[in-house]
């Protein structure tokens, strides 16, 4: 059959094979609708939510009996003055605007469609060049445009005021951390258990995650294992705290497993990793929510908010919360091989970027970040590399000297070692107090590099004993380093 040249549905049909989709696949050119009065004349628009081979927000206005469409990556914006990219796709039939539901795998477009938004708007501007249109929805109201940038690409952007007043997402949040102690009693106490990971915040926006570290790093291409964090909060914008972890093959929190994923810049190396070594993201705060900061909030209702998301699935979680006497946590702690339990004041406050006693630290077994201050050469089997690592800490004028680290090394870590301390050689050491037994053949090093240890005591001049390398922190900075009890 012939297409007719008014026939703008011509392209849709072409993709879509009726016997194999859900989608409505109407057998003829569109039709002008018949007059209508009232509310009803008003034309149509729909927002939906399209889990593809990348989520995106399909943008599609009543016109001329079909459904002009854009596909949006991070949805529409609901603030004024964000400008965010529309992609235009093929005219849709009418009856699209009521579809719901997963298109098979092999089919375009292939993923789940749900709706977002549904509503009527009035059409202020329609040209090749630029569309203005004020919506009429349950979520989205007020004006927007579009204006075409070449090819297929447009810009949408709002144009008014929000109805309700918005925040942006914040481009940073420090980091609340802990201070460590001993288990505290009494009323007014939540207590977690503590996850033997790396810190990280997550940004979500439109869809998408950005991961930052403790020192601000951003390591989102490290764990493309995480994006899902973005898909299943969807269009909600929010800021996430938590720990990312690695499991063994007992389910326990493993830091040494985790240590092949946070050194990975390259994100085919990363992609291949996350298949070999995969990580979950465990949750345990909320400090941004669609368009709200809640960091002035009490801990209960940061809590209450999170909870509310309902999180979940593979490489995503929201560890309990406990309310109640800490011994029985920390006992289930020691008992599941956990790191220990983090205790919150239930009416805290999250303070950004600041160690406060409204949250503790209880550990289960000694650890200590270090500062690499130099490293001594091996024998035996390791002749050819690092023996053993000279540590620093803390001191009244500024890193004191803490004894070595010989134990716990990988091949692979030893390797890791060496590839980073090799461009920081200095001829001089950069701690006082070293004794020059221990500081003969020493290769001193810049003290940029912060690792960890597990050990038995301190001693009273300050040395670490039995330490054993647990691995390199990418994530800390030297200076952000303190004395553990």
């Amino acid at each position: 059959m012939p297409r007719r040249p008014d026939d703008r549905l011509h392209t849709y049909r072409a993709k879509r094979d009726p016997g194999r989709t859900p989608e409505p696949v109407p057998p003829g050119a569109p039709r002008p609708r018949g007059r209508r009065t009232g509310a009803a004349a008003a034309p149509v628009f729909v927002v939906q939510e399209h889990h593809a081979r990348a989520l995106h927000w399909d943008f599609r206005l009543e016109r001329d009996g079909v459904l002009v469409s854009w596909a949006v990556p991070k949805g529409l914006p609901l603030d004024r003055g964000t400008r965010r990219l529309a992609v235009q796709t093929e005219d849709h039939p009418m009856e699209y605007a009521g579809f719901e539901g997963d298109i098979p795998t092999g089919e375009y477009g292939a993923g789940s469609v749900v709706g977002w938004d549904r509503g009527t708007y009035e059409c202020e501007k329609w040209s090749d060049h630029e569309v203005t249109v004020v919506l009429h929805g349950e979520r989205l109201q007020g004006r927007y445009v579009l204006i075409h940038t070449g090819d297929k690409s447009w810009i949408v952007q709002r144009t008014d005021p929000a109805v309700h007043d918005r925040q942006r997402l914040p481009a940073h949040v420090a980091p609340m951390l802990a201070v460590p102690d001993s288990l505290p009693s009494g009323a007014g106490w939540a207590f977690e258990f503590k996850w033997d990971g790396v810190r990280a915040v997550a940004y979500v926006e439109g869809g998408r995650t950005r991961l930052l570290s403790r020192n601000d790093r951003d390591v989102t291409v490290s764990y493309p294992d995480l994006r899902h964090i973005g898909e299943q909060l969807g269009s909600r914008d929010a800021v996430l705290d938590g720990e990312i972890v690695a499991f063994d093959d007992a389910g326990r929190p493993s830091f040494g497993r985790l240590q092949a994923r946070m050194h990975v810049a390259d994100a085919a190396k990363a992609r291949r990793l996350a298949a070999e070594v995969p990580v979950a993201y465990l949750v345990f705060d909320l400090l941004f929510l669609d368009g709200r900061s809640l960091v002035d909030e009490p801990y209960t209702e940061r809590r209450r908010a999170l909870e509310s998301l309902a999180l979940g699935g593979p490489g995503l979680a929201v560890p309990p919360s406990f309310s109640g006497g800490g011994d029985e946590v920390m006992a289930a702690s020691v008992e599941q091989g956990l790191e220990g339990v983090v205790a919150k004041r239930l009416d805290s406050p999250y303070r950004p970027g600041r160690r406060s006693r409204e949250w503790v630290k209880v550990k289960r077994v000694r650890t200590q970040e270090i500062v690499v201050v130099g490293w001594a050469p091996g024998r035996g089997r390791r002749h050819d590399t690092i023996g053993a690592l000279l540590m620093g800490l803390p001191g009244d004028e500024g890193l004191a000297y803490a004894g070595r680290v010989g134990t716990g090394f990988t091949d692979a870590a030893l390797a890791e070692l060496q590839r980073q301390l090799a461009p920081l050689e200095r001829a001089t050491p950069p701690v006082a107090g070293v004794p020059r037994p221990q500081a003969a053949g020493v290769h001193w090093v810049e003290p940029r590099l912060v690792g960890e240890v597990v050990f038995s005591e301190r001693t009273a001049d300050g040395r670490l004993r039995q330490p054993s390398w647990r691995g390199l922190r990418p994530d800390k900075e030297p200076g952000a380093v303190v004395l553990e009890p």
